[in-house]
């Protein structure tokens, strides 16, 4: 340390007595900094390009097709595209030629990444798996020369496990093979692209190591066209979320490891968990234990399954207490919801709760009978009937609506210019560019007046059991739509009994008594 502080010293009076002298020495030192820069960083760059790419799976990978649930069509259609690589010799006198990469699109949390992983076991391929952000960088040419890396690693990680085939796996491929031109500026995206075009051209049958590449996405109107051609991506393979027998399979394997009580239906929670993705209910299953924790049970009931499904749907639940008048119009809004869509679709109501969870107050949870993929007109206008009827309940018992139908409002609108988009109003198939404005918003205005003529006429029938669903949620907090229907076929309120209740003071200093039931 002596030392180079003794130098240092040195250097900084010999610079000072140079520069007296009249000596430009700014060029001598930029150089000095720039040699001392790449003395300092060497081998650092190299470094960079020489990462490690891909998280490497020891073996073939654990995860077999048959824990993979609720995508019978995906399972069916990828195990037929990896024949090749189960029977090669048969494959070779066909003279077939090998499938280079497969596409898995589809939403999130579908499963994409554990079909690549069985589809190694399948083919007792090794398996190396990578991200499609881990090959860009700011560094030039770094992206080109790791995908060269990924593909040589496959092929080693193979031999060294004495197989014939490798599987690379790309996850969220299209950060690494977007379209061409779309980075302005930036040409990384483009090189990196070009460079997983020549390794995927260069595969061939009769390799050593042969190598199929598993891209996975949920987006891919973003890929390059290029990257979609024969010979490069030859299949895509659709994994859409699952079906109610799909989700019953795919609840029965995450709730297998897990105790149930006797009462548990699964099918009943498949039938109510419409929309959602086989993450989302891992999620519920792990939710519904953690409750079963907290109480102390050894069982997991259907109350922690239907409390964790409400958790994933809608978030925690709030501390968050509104005052009696706010809660009294919440149950109101909430019972108009639920009553106008057990009037229109009997039997859709799983539950009602004014408990705060989120955004949201209070909630109507539904549950198809069926799942619906096709939605006629009058299906759509059910949809903006239900949507308007918690405001329209509450005009009609306080004479007047509150924000807590903003988000109802939006969607109604919503689903009303869907109808006129999708050429079901009578302005036939229209859109802005063949229409007036005024056109559109009064055929849109109509729709949704008929829409909200009709919901007050079956709010006006079922005033009486709007009022007793809002009492009893006001009670409960909560009511199973199983309940909520035998209210409704009692044709009016029940019998009531009047009883002292805890009692608070109203907005004008009157005293309120709570109904009990008789």
């Amino acid at each position: 340390m002596k030392k180079f502080e003794v130098l240092a010293g040195i250097a900084v009076g010999v610079v000072a007595f140079l520069t007296l002298r009249g000596y430009n020495l700014l060029p001598w030192l930029l150089l000095l900094g720039l040699t001392y820069f790449l003395v300092a960083t060497r081998g650092q760059l190299g470094d960079i390009g020489r990462k490690k790419v891909g998280a490497v799976v020891g073996g073939s990978s654990r995860i077999t097709f048959d824990d993979v649930g609720g995508q019978r069509v995906a399972k069916r259609e990828l195990m037929e595209a990896l024949q090749f690589l189960r029977d090669y010799e048969r494959a070779k006198r066909l003279g077939i030629r090998p499938l280079k990469g497969i596409l898995l699109a589809g939403p999130p949390g579908t499963g994409k990444t554990l079909l690549a992983k069985a589809a190694a076991h399948y083919t007792d391929s090794a398996f190396i798996s990578a991200s499609g952000s881990e090959f860009i960088e700011v560094y030039a040419g770094l992206g080109a020369q790791r995908v060269r890396n990924l593909f040589e690693s496959a092929r080693k990680l193979a031999r060294d496990q004495k197989k014939t085939a490798a599987i690379i796996f790309i996850d969220e491929v299209e950060v690494l093979a977007g379209r061409r031109g779309a980075q302005v500026g930036h040409l990384e995206y483009d090189q990196t692209l070009n460079q997983l075009l020549v390794e995927m051209d260069g595969l061939r049958l009769e390799d050593e190591v042969r190598v199929l590449v598993i891209g996975a996405t949920n987006r891919p109107d973003l890929l390059d066209p290029a990257i979609l051609r024969p010979g490069r991506f030859d299949r895509t393979v659709r994994v859409d979320l699952p079906d109610k027998e799909g989700r019953s399979e795919i609840l029965s394997l995450h709730l297998r490891n897990k105790p149930l009580s006797p009462e548990v239906s699964i099918e009943d929670l498949a039938r109510e968990t419409f929309g959602l993705s086989g993450a989302h209910l891992e999620s519920l299953c792990n939710e519904a234990a953690i409750l079963a924790l907290r109480r102390g049970s050894d069982a997991i009931t259907q109350r922690d399954l239907e409390e964790a499904l409400d958790k994933v749907l809608m978030g925690e639940r709030l501390e968050r207490l509104p005052s009696p008048e706010e809660l009294r119009r919440v149950a109101v809004h909430e019972a108009g919801h639920a009553v106008v869509s057990e009037t229109l679709r009997p039997g859709s109501v799983a539950q009602v709760t004014v408990s705060p969870r989120g955004n949201a107050l209070g909630f109507v949870r539904h549950a198809p009978q069926d799942d619906v993929y096709v939605y006629p007109k009058e299906a759509i206008e059910e949809e903006i009937c239900i949507l308007i009827a918690g405001a329209g309940a509450e005009e009609m018992h306080y004479g007047s609506k509150s924000t807590t139908a903003s988000n109802d409002f939006q969607r109604a609108l919503d689903l009303a210019k869907r109808i006129v988009s999708y050429g079901m109003s009578p302005l036939g198939v229209v859109d802005r560019d063949t229409a007036s404005p005024e056109a559109l918003a009064k055929v849109t205005r109509e729709i949704l007046d008929r829409c909200q003529d009709r919901t007050a006429s079956i709010l006006k029938k079922n005033r009486a059991q709007v009022k007793a669903i809002a009492d009893e949620l006001i009670r409960r907090e909560s009511l199973p739509g199983s309940e909520l229907r035998k209210m409704l076929e009692a044709g009016g309120p029940p019998r009531w009994r009047w009883r002292r209740m805890p009692s608070y003071r109203g907005k004008r200093g009157l005293k309120v008594e709570e109904a009990a039931r008789g």
